[in-house]
């Protein structure tokens, strides 16, 4: 049996053995026919919220979240759409903060890959940088305790508009949403909060779960404390096609992206592995080691005890050589 992984651009051939072999992948599901028409729509009659052409006044100071180059959001498709609605604002008076969490900076390429030459040759286009603490303000804390440290451009915005796209998380229940403002826009500080030991570690921190889940609990609290007006998120499929939109009431928008992802892209499983092949659906999901223990993540939820997991990821980005996560690694005699 041949089987085509996910990996880097190009994907990777594998020869398993026909009879043992079980292939388990999302449910397909089509791109929607019109992409660009079905996020016109969503955005023009959005759920719970008023649309962004009567929501926003032409002096108003706007930011937008993005993704960054680690996650494959259409932002090409999205984020010119959502600009169109805003077509009254200046774009001296819109600033697009990229999400990159404590990820590197996104290079100018990348910006351009990811958001159209237009965008970024038109607007304001900032890498977030969760280590630069001029460039952060502290907004309190959840009730839990945790410091908001935020983006001061992201916070001192009149409206706040997140742009992501929906899936399965391993330790947040699911990508998008209240995730595009922390940990996306947040500072160092926070950051290692929401992602300690305790939180990672509590049962409740897994794929697919977000009510009683404590680090999806924080990030919603932080998305309400900071005000986040306006949500658009999407799910793909593995061609990075759009295959849902939704936009409005941040909330209620990422709910809704939830059920979707969860009767799309996760399986059930008789019983557990010896050995699972995995990979973390290639470019650029799987440019670099630490954004790779997804895929690892996942396959561990299928395998024996004791079994073998076997991940293929390109890491084209190294480890990535930049951050803690390098150090922490580096500092050890052995990766065990």
């Amino acid at each position: 049996m041949k089987i085509d992984l996910a990996y880097g651009r190009d994907g990777l051939t594998v020869s398993l053995p026909d009879d043992p072999t079980t292939v388990i992948e999302p449910l397909y599901v089509p791109g929607l026919p019109d992409e660009v028409g079905a996020i016109r729509t969503a955005l023009r009659d959005p759920v719970g919220v008023e649309p962004l052409r009567r929501m926003v006044s032409p002096d108003d100071a706007v930011a937008i979240s993005v993704c960054d180059i680690t996650r494959p959001m259409p932002s090409a498709l999205v984020l010119p759409a959502v600009l169109r609605e805003l077509g009254h604002v200046p774009p001296e008076q819109v600033t697009i903060l990229v999400a990159t969490g404590t990820h590197r900076a996104n290079t100018d390429d990348e910006l351009r890959q990811m958001l159209g030459a237009e965008v970024v040759d038109r607007y304001r286009v900032v890498n977030h940088d969760a280590f630069a603490a001029a460039d952060l303000v502290d907004v309190g804390e959840t009730p839990d305790g945790i410091p908001i440290w935020l983006n001061r451009q992201w916070v001192g915005a009149d409206i706040r508009i997140t742009t992501g796209f929906v899936e399965p998380h391993f330790f947040a229940g699911f990508s998008g949403g209240p995730k595009m403002a922390a940990p996306g826009l947040a500072g160092f500080e926070t950051t290692m909060r929401l992602h300690n030991a305790e939180m990672i570690g509590h049962p409740n921190s897994v794929w697919g779960i977000t009510e009683g889940n404590p680090i999806h609990d924080a990030i919603r609290q932080i998305s309400r404390q900071t005000g986040v007006d306006f949500a658009i998120d999407v799910t793909i499929n593995r061609e990075h096609r759009i295959t849902s939109v939704y936009a409005g009431d941040p909330e209620m928008v990422h709910r809704t992206a939830c059920r979707f992802a969860r009767s799309t892209a996760m399986q059930p499983v008789d019983e557990p592995f010896d050995v699972v092949v995995t990979t973390n659906s290639g470019y650029p999901l799987d440019l670099n080691l630490y954004q790779a223990v997804k895929g690892m993540s996942a396959a561990a939820q299928v395998v024996k005890q004791d079994g073998t997991i076997i991940c293929a990821a390109e890491c084209s980005d190294g480890v990535p050589e930049y951050g803690l996560y390098n150090e922490l690694l580096s500092s050890g005699s052995s990766p065990a």
